[in-house]
C-alpha cells in the first residue's frame, strides 16, 4: 500500500523546528505531518534528511543548520547524541532548565490545570560529570574488546571512554577494567548467540566517601584467570568492592540474581544529608547525589515537620527519604517491594541511630490499605513512585488516612499531572508552586516536588 506521508526516506527537506518532544527531539511539520529530529532546537531552520517514515510521523537527521538558535551550544561529541547519553548537550543549560519547567506547565495546561504555578527548575552549578553509577556494555568490535554505549534504538556499540555526564573517576575505572579484561583475552558477550563471557561492567562510587564498587556481569560462572583479574581490579585506586554478578539468560535485563564477592566488601558507603548509607550492587540509590540532596531537602521542607508528626514513605527504597525525614519527625514508616532494599534500609536506620523508623516489605497498594485498616493516622505521606506513577488504590488508601499533606516526588511529569487530577477528585489540592529539580542534566528527564493539601 502506498504511503500517504508527505515525505520520503533519504530525501532532504528544509524545515523549521517548532517544538521539543519530551525526549528532547526537535519537531518540524510538513503539511501537518510531524518529523522528529535529534540535535535540533525550536526556532531553527534546518535541512533534514528523512531516515525513517512511519504512518503518522517520520524521523529526520540534521544535515545542515541554516538559521541557528541563540540557545545552541557547540556539542561535545556526536557519540553523546548518537547513543542518547546526553540528548540535550547542544542546548544551553539555562534553556534546558526552561524546557523542563515548560514540560510540566504544558502538561498541566492540557489537563486544564494551568492555574497551578510551576517554579523555576532547580539546576546545578556544573551540569556534567554527576552520575555516581555506570552500567557499561562490553562487546567485540573489529576483534577487540570494547566498552561504550549502544546507538539509540539499537544494540550496536559505540566505543566511548569519556561519558561526559558520569563521574570522571568512574570513566577512568571503566577504561582500567577494560584494559585488564583485554590483557587476559576475556571473550565479550555475543548477544545474538548468547555466547561469550563478559556482558557488562558496573561501577558505583560514593561521591563523599570516594569508595568504588566494580561489578563484572558475566554470562558464565567460570571466568578464565578470575583470580588474577580480581587482584588487578582490587588494586585500582579507591576500589573497595569487587563483585561478580552472573546473568545466564538471553535478556535485556542487565543483572542476574546471583552475586559473588570476589574481593573486599559486599557494599560501599556514601553520605547524603549528613546520613551514612550502605549501597549494594542491586541498591536503588539516586545517581546524582548533589541534586538528590536538594530534592530531598525540598521534600523535607515542604512536609512542614515539627518533630511531632507521623510520616509514611511510600516506595522507600534503601531508606534515603525516610531517614532524612526521621530527623525531623516523631515516627516514619516505609514500604518497599524489593526485599534487599528493605534489608539495606534497616541497616541504614541502625547505623544512623534512627530508632523511630519502621520498614516493611510489600506492594505499596496492599501495605497502604493494610495500614489504613489498622487505623494508622499519618500527618504526612511522602510518595516517590516509579515512572508509571501511583496506583489508584494507593491514592484511595492515602486519602482514606486523611493526612494533612501529601508530598509527591515525581520522576515523570505526565503521571504526576494525572495523579494531581485524581487527588483533586478526592479533595486534595495544590496550593503552592510545583518545584522542578534537574536530576539529569543534558537529558530530557525532570524530577519535581509537589505538595497536595486537604482542602
Amino acid at each position: 500500500m502506498k504511503s500517504t506521508a508527505p515525505v520520503e526516506k533519504n530525501l532532504v527537506y528544509t524545515v523549521e523546528i517548532e517544538d521539543l518532544t519530551y525526549q528532547g527531539m526537535g519537531v518540524a511539520k510538513i503539511e501537518h505531518f510531524p518529523i522528529f529530529i535529534a540535535d535540533s532546537i525550536p526556532g531553527e531552520k534546518i535541512e533534514t534528511k528523512i531516515i525513517k517514515v512511519q504512518k503518522n510521523f517520520a524521523f529526520g537527521r540534521v544535515e545542515k543548520v541554516l538559521e541557528e538558535s541563540p540557545d545552541r551550544v557547540e556539542s561535545n561529541d556526536a557519540a553523546y547524541t548518537q547513543t542518547g547519553i546526553a540528548p540535550l548537550q547542544h542546548i544551553t543549560y539555562d534553556a534546558q532548565l526552561k524546557f523542563k519547567q515548560n514540560q510540566i506547565k504544558n502538561l498541566l495546561k492540557k489537563s486544564h490545570l494551568e492555574d497551578l504555578e510551576v517554579a523555576d527548575t532547580v539546576g546545578m552549578e556544573n551540569p556534567t560529570g554527576y552520575r555516581n553509577k555506570a552500567q557499561i556494555p562490553v562487546r567485540k568490535i573489529k576483534g577487540k574488546l570494547q566498552t561504550g554505549f549502544f546507538k539509540r534504538n539499537s544494540h550496536d556499540l559505540v566505543p566511548i571512554e569519556d561519558f561526559y555526564i558520569q563521574d570522571p573517576v568512574i570513566d577512568k575505572v571503566i577504561v582500567e577494567v577494560r584494559d585488564i579484561l583485554r590483557e587476559f583475552y576475556i571473550d565479550p558477550y555475543r548477544e545474538a548467540e548468547n555466547k561469550g563471557i563478559i556482558r557488562n561492567i558496573m561501577v558505583r562510587r560514593g561521591r563523599r566517601s570516594g569508595q568504588i564498587m566494580v561489578v563484572l556481569i558475566t554470562r558464565t560462572k567460570d571466568v578464565p584467570h578470575l583470580a588474577e583479574i580480581t587482584e588487578a581490579i582490587a588494586a585500582i585506586d579507591g576500589v573497595v568492592s569487587v563483585i561478580q554478578n552472573i546473568n545466564y539468560k538471553q535478556t535485556n535485563v542487565i543483572m542476574g540474581d546471583e552475586d559473588r564477592v570476589l574481593a573486599g566488601e559486599s557494599v560501599i558507603h556514601d553520605e547524603l544529608l549528613g546520613l551514612d548509607f550502605i549501597i549494594s550492587a542491586h541498591s536503588f540509590y539516586q545517581v546524582n547525589p548533589i541534586q538528590t540532596e536538594k530534592l530531598y531537602q525540598l521534600a523535607i521542607d515542604k512536609a512542614g515537620l515539627t518533630g511531632e508528626e507521623t510520616v509514611i514513605d511510600v516506595y522507600s527504597g534503601i531508606g534515603t527519604i525516610s531517614l532524612a525525614m526521621a530527623k525531623a519527625a516523631k515516627k516514619v514508616y516505609g514500604v518497599e517491594i524489593v526485599k534487599e532494599a528493605v534489608q539495606d534500609a534497616k541497616i541504614n536506620a541502625f547505623q544512623n541511630n534512627a530508632s523511630n523508623t519502621e520498614f516493611v516489605v510489600g506492594k505499596a497498594e496492599e501495605q497502604m490499605q493494610k495500614w489504613q485498616e489498622d487505623g494508622l493516622k499519618p500527618d504526612v505521606v511522602v510518595v516517590d513512585p516509579p515512572r508509571k506513577g501511583l496506583d489508584q488504590s494507593v491514592i484511595d488508601a492515602t486519602v482514606g488516612m486523611k493526612p494533612k499533606r501529601v508530598v509527591y516526588v515525581s520522576c515523570n511529569p505526565a503521571t504526576l499531572v494525572r495523579d494531581i487530577d485524581r487527588f483533586g477528585e478526592q479533595g486534595y489540592v495544590v496550593n503552592q508552586p510545583i518545584v522542578p529539580v534537574d536530576q539529569f542534566p543534558q537529558t530530557p528527564h525532570v524530577e519535581s516536588v509537589t505538595v497536595l493539601e486537604r482542602a
